[in-house]
């Protein structure tokens, strides 16, 4: 009976569930010798949890001093706002650039077109000409006739 207890409390130590008494409970059951073969690996771990819990280390632990971590904090927090800064900067710089860009673009283009109403207007004039040149053609042929 006391088997299937062990078994059902392993159930729910692996999902977490147990409360600190059942655990209590099945590491006492698990530092006793006599363990059936299939719950074995179940000895081992809770073997090692007991001589982990064991284990100190006799280093002293130096926390760093207050005022050089304000120190390092508030250097931090300028190069951070450094890089905030040129970030925002360079951001502003590549719209200004984009927008000269697009003033050069803007300019080219009305040259280009500029050029092409000039040659057109040098069509017309000729058209013009051509006309003036039809209608003094059909004055003589009209009368010569």
């Amino acid at each position: 009976m006391e088997l299937v207890k062990i078994e059902k409390l392993i159930k729910k130590y692996i999902e977490a569930e147990t409360t600190l008494e059942e655990e209590k409970l099945l590491k006492e059951y698990f530092l006793n010798n006599n363990i059936p073969t299939h719950l074995e690996s179940y000895k081992n771990m809770f073997t090692y949890f007991k001589n982990s819990s064991l284990e100190y280390s006799d280093k002293s632990i130096t926390l760093p001093n207050e005022k050089n971590s304000r120190s390092y904090m508030k250097w931090l927090s300028v190069a951070a706002m450094l890089i905030f800064f040129i970030g925002i900067f360079s951001v502003y710089q590549k719209d200004l650039k984009e927008k000269e860009d697009a003033r050069i673009a803007y300019a080219e283009t009305q040259k280009a077109l500029n050029m092409i109403a000039q040659t057109l207007n040098k069509g017309n004039n000729a058209i013009a000409q051509l006309q003036v040149f039809e209608n003094t053609q059909n004055r003589i042929f009209k009368t010569n006739k």
